[in-house]
């Protein structure tokens, strides 16, 4: 119960937009992909899309918070789903939405541009957990 009241309260310390990008944004797009597990094209969405999230419950449950180096599994995988998605859209290969590939897109586009930056923090030192 503590491991849970710990990352609770990291994600709590964090600033409120990023709460906010994390919850109602960042995390349900990418989630949303596996809507569209089944049609042509999607698996390969979803195992990227989620692909580039789940690692870092292995990091949340190792440091019980949030911390930069959570950056790192999608500066690894969200590339190469930015290539997927950029490809499809213009050629129509696949038939998930092209509104939701374009939501896709740009969300992890954006979200690449603040892992660049925590990625480079962790990598110069600085590798606290958020609230503590």
């Amino acid at each position: 119960m503590r491991l849970i009241h710990d990352i609770w309260g990291s994600f709590h310390s964090l600033p409120g937009w990023v709460q906010l990008w994390l919850a109602l944004v960042l995390v349900p797009v990418n989630f949303a992909s596996l809507i569209w597990f089944d049609v042509a094209g999607g698996a390969v969405v979803a195992i990227l899309a989620v692909g580039g999230i789940l690692p870092n419950a292995i990091l949340l449950l190792r440091e019980r918070g949030f911390s930069r180096a959570m950056a790192f599994s999608h500066l690894a995988i969200w590339p190469i789903l930015i290539v997927v998605l950029v490809i499809w859209l213009a050629q129509g290969g696949s038939d998930v939405p092209r509104w939701y590939l374009w939501t896709l897109l740009i969300v992890n586009a954006v979200s690449l541009g603040f892992d660049l930056r925590d990625g480079w923090l962790w990598a110069k030192g600085d590798r606290a957990v958020a609230g503590r």
